[in-house]
């Protein structure tokens, strides 16, 4: 085997929205994902893998920079048109494989914001991934549910039509009349909004947001994945002579859930099941690349989840009346926006057949650790500043050890934060609804403390904080602690 000195590649193919019970390795039946199985059978599936929150912007946030994403009162769910939120001289972990001699790119998602602010999207497009040590970027701007839904190809819209310009506005009113949105139109759809959504009509889907133009660069929804996977393996077939690190940002399955003609019907679930089945397909076409390339023996694959997963986001698509037995988020409690465990664990496996063996691993990990874990490996120092919440745990990564972290600051939705300490999970008193009363899952606020214990309670059935006042105090007190700090990391770490 190889050892852990000698630079592999790394992937990561970081999904949106999938649950802890939605793949086969952890015990997902309704859906087919040989390829993540596959993932999991030849590398290390971990149980205890998180997202820094419960939303997709924060956990971006935390992947891309090692910081819990409340320390940037910015590090919120973004509109489409706002202004990057991640500083330029920051070290990221693309700018770590930079400095190491890596060939960087990201294709897919990105919602970490664009530009400077009043984003002109016809002209060179300031401040974007290429800024932050991606070498190259192919990215939708935020969501699959947000306006503008065309693809930045580098600096600019992707096929924009000069005599076409686009604008965008996030106002509460529609500014461009003439365009046609679902509130006002809904003749229009072959897809209807369950909530909000419902402003303007891209390919017959109402979307969050205005625009106007810009017609021959709109995105195809039923064909983002491939037009992404084609991206993705273009990369690693230019760069397959070179150490290369690539942000493989899968949009499947948030909203709007459309998939590709071959997928349609792939499922019993309807769109969520059949788009999580296209994913699982295009993670397979990747594998199949690094086969074929002779580089999976010396490759890093990670997939996870920027969060846990969500039936009802903002279109009738069936998802719920179609769910039947599969429980998105396996034996958990909550989902996406959830302060409970359903929010932040994920599916979470790494392989890398030349130094790891496969096997199983119970440590606490969080995407926020990859940033000083692969700085360690590659030997690039980080910075005093740099990766305030970032542990070095590649032992634990390469399961070389058990142990990860000791506690770990999750986040729902608000910055609502949760403490989790070895076994016990402590969730503030917090106001607001218990359940959401769009997506209708549990939201973990309640007017008093909850404290479980996730060896004995995975499903945080049993609130133990009446009986243990001293560590409730404690716990409080320590994530008081941790939101009043600077950094977690200590810094002889890096």
């Amino acid at each position: 085997m190889a050892e852990c000195g000698d630079r592999p590649n790394v992937i990561i193919m970081y999904a949106d929205d999938i649950g802890f019970g939605d793949v086969g390795c952890y015990g997902g039946t309704g859906i087919p994902t040989p390829n993540v199985d596959r993932l999991a059978d030849e590398g290390i599936r971990f149980q205890q893998g998180y997202a820094t929150a419960a939303t997709c912007t924060p956990s971006r946030y935390s992947l891309l920079t090692g910081s819990y994403p409340w320390r940037n009162e910015r590090a919120a769910i973004l509109a489409g048109d706002a202004p990057l939120i991640i500083p330029l001289n920051a070290q990221t972990l693309p700018s770590v494989f930079k400095e190491a001699g890596y060939r960087t790119a990201i294709v897919g998602k990105w919602h970490l914001g664009l530009g400077e602010g009043d984003l002109d999207w016809n002209d060179v497009i300031a401040r974007t991934p290429l800024d932050l040590g991606f070498d190259r970027s192919f990215i939708m701007a935020a969501t699959n549910d947000r306006v503008p839904c065309v693809y930045v190809d580098g600096r600019r819209v992707s096929k924009l039509d000069a005599d076409d310009p686009i604008e965008v506005s996030y106002g509460e009113s529609n500014p461009f009349p003439e365009t046609p949105t679902g509130r006002d139109d809904p003749e229009r759809l072959v897809m209807h909004p369950s909530h909000g959504h419902d402003m303007t009509i891209v390919n017959g889907v109402s979307r969050i947001g205005y625009m106007r133009g810009g017609s021959a660069a709109l995105w195809r929804d039923d064909e983002m994945a491939e037009v992404f996977l084609d991206r993705a393996i273009s990369f690693v077939r230019e760069h397959r002579d070179e150490r290369f690190f690539l942000y493989y940002a899968l949009h499947q399955p948030h909203v709007p859930r459309i998939p590709g003609k071959r997928f349609v019907g792939a499922t019993k679930l309807g769109p969520r099941g059949d788009v999580i089945a296209e994913m699982d397909w295009c993670i397979g076409e990747m594998l199949d690349t690094l086969d074929e390339l002779g580089l999976a023996e010396n490759t890093v694959v990670i997939f996870s989840s920027d969060n846990g997963p969500v039936l009802d986001d903002g279109y009738q698509d069936k998802a719920i009346e179609l769910c039947g037995d599969h429980r998105p988020t396996g034996p958990l409690r909550g989902g996406k926006y959830s302060m409970y465990d359903g929010g932040t664990r994920v599916p979470f496996v790494l392989r890398w057949p030349g130094a790891v063996a496969p096997g199983e691993s119970a440590a606490i990990v969080s995407h926020a650790d990859f940033l000083a874990s692969f700085a360690s490996l590659l030997g690039v120092p980080l910075r005093a500043d740099a990766a305030p919440d970032s542990f070095d745990l590649l032992a634990a990564l390469l399961g070389k050890s058990p142990h990860g972290r000791d506690e770990l600051v999750t986040e729902g939705t608000q910055g609502k934060t949760v403490l989790r300490q070895g076994d016990c999970t402590f969730i503030p008193a917090h106001q607001g609804p218990a359940v959401s009363h769009t997506t209708h899952i549990e939201l973990g606020n309640a007017p008093v403390p909850q404290l479980y214990d996730l060896s004995l309670d995975i499903a945080q059935i049993r609130n133990l904080a009446a009986e243990e006042d001293a560590r409730v105090a404690a716990m409080s007190a320590r994530l008081q602690e941790i939101r009043n700090s600077k950094r977690t990391r200590p810094l002889h770490q890096g």
